[in-house]
C-alpha cells in the first residue's frame, strides 16, 4: 500500500476511520499542512478529519501543542520524542479527535546537521485509548529534493496511520 497514490491512501485512511467512528487531527512541521491537504481533498472527509496544525516554529509547537522546551532543547525539533510529542499534543487540546499524526523533519535542500541529514523526517501517531494515549514514532530518510521529500513523508504518515487502526 505504501506505492499508493495519496488520494488512495488518504481514502483509504479516512475509510477506515468512518467505520471505526474515529476523528483525525493533524501536527504538522516539514510537510507544511500538506497531510491535512491530502485528507481534506476526499470528498466527504469532514466526516472523519477533524483538524490540522501547522506548527513551523519551535514557538508554534510549544504554544499550540504543548511541546516542551526541554524536549526541544535536549533532543530538538526534528526527533521522534518532539514528534511523539506534537502528536500527544494534538490529543490533549483536540478532544474530538480519537487518532493525531505529527511530522517534524528536514525537507531541505539546507537544515541538515551532523546526525540529522536532509531528507530525515521523525513520525508519531498517537491513539486516544480507554487507558488514555497510545503512541509510535518513526524516523525515515527520504531521497530527493525538498518536494519529493515532503511527498514521501505524506505517503508515510498516511500509511503509517492507516496501519495503526
Amino acid at each position: 500500500m505504501l506505492n499508493t497514490s495519496l488520494h488512495d491512501l488518504a481514502t483509504a485512511l479516512g475509510d477506515k476511520l468512518m467505520r471505526e467512528k474515529m476523528f483525525l487531527a493533524t501536527a504538522e512541521s516539514c510537510t507544511g499542512g500538506l497531510v491535512a491537504g491530502a485528507c481534506t481533498a476526499i470528498a466527504g472527509s469532514s466526516n472523519w478529519f477533524e483538524r490540522g496544525y501547522v506548527t513551523y516554529s519551535n514557538e508554534a509547537k510549544q504554544e499550540d501543542l504543548g511541546v516542551s522546551t526541554d524536549t526541544l532543547e535536549r533532543f530538538g525539533a526534528v526527533s521522534e520524542e518532539t514528534a511523539m510529542e506534537m502528536a500527544a499534543g494534538v490529543l490533549a487540546v483536540v478532544p474530538k479527535a480519537d487518532l493525531a499524526i505529527s511530522t517534524t523533519g528536514i525537507a531541505g535542500p539546507g537544515g541538515a546537521t551532523a546526525g540529522k541529514p536532509v531528507g530525515m523526517v521523525c513520525f508519531a501517531v498517537a491513539r486516544r485509548t480507554d487507558e488514555g494515549v497510545s503512541a509510535r514514532a518513526y524516523t525515515q530518510t527520504f531521497d530527493g529534493d525538498r518536494t519529493q521529500v515532503r511527498e514521501q513523508a505524506v505517503q508515510f504518515i498516511l500509511h503509517s496511520a492507516f496501519t495503526s487502526l
